[in-house]
């Protein structure tokens, strides 16, 4: 089994942790309907539709 010949120092780890936080978030696709960025798999904000179906009511104001 390998073992490591010294501590590793909380400044490498942290370093190396540091690296895997940088990960980017889901992009923002084009909603068909409306044209304004929507998330994947989440309801519209603009149009309140999910796979075309109306799901919720939006209010203009």
């Amino acid at each position: 089994m390998a073992v490591p010949k010294r501590k590793t120092s909380k400044s490498r780890t942290a370093s190396r942790k540091a690296q895997n936080m940088k990960r980017k978030i889901a992009r923002a696709g084009l909603d068909t309907e409306s044209g304004a960025p929507a998330l994947p798999h989440r309801v519209c904000p603009t149009t309140g539709k999910y796979k075309g179906r109306q799901v919720i009511t939006v209010s203009d104001g």
